[in-house]
């Protein structure tokens, strides 16, 4: 299993950095490695503090399920194949933020979560972050 570098993550949280500031909001940004642990973070100045816990948990989602976690909370809507499935792993974010992050072979080496603003805000943001890889 190949895992996300320092080089890499760092160029994700600048790139996710970039484009906040772009649109005009104040995230919080967190990488994890392959492993779903934390590889990187960023807070920008004024962002809120409650959303340093959903950046976190929006990447290990991404990473735990390889997939969007727009995408999950799609299926765990109720009488979907998913229903309930963010009270498991000590907590999951199921809305748009968090996105799994490919080498160029395809593979996944980690996650992005981001936090702050509207929950499309956080999908163009972590997806700035992860295409950077």
């Amino acid at each position: 299993m190949s895992d996300i570098s320092l080089e890499q993550a760092q160029a994700a949280v600048s790139a996710a950095l970039e484009k906040s500031q772009a649109i005009g909001t104040k995230m919080n940004i967190a990488i994890v490695d392959a492993g779903a642990n934390l590889k990187a973070f960023a807070r920008e100045d004024g962002a809120w503090r409650g959303s340093i816990d959903i950046a976190q948990k929006k990447a290990r989602t991404a990473r735990y399920f390889d997939m969007n976690t727009g995408d999950i909370g799609n299926l765990s809507q109720p009488g979907g194949p998913l229903y309930n499935i963010e009270h498991s792993n000590g907590g999951l974010i199921t809305f748009p933020g968090g996105v799994p992050i490919k080498n160029g072979d395809g593979e996944v080496i980690g996650a992005i979560g981001v936090s702050g603003s509207t929950v499309e805000d956080d999908h163009v943001v972590a997806q700035a972050g992860a295409d950077a890889v």
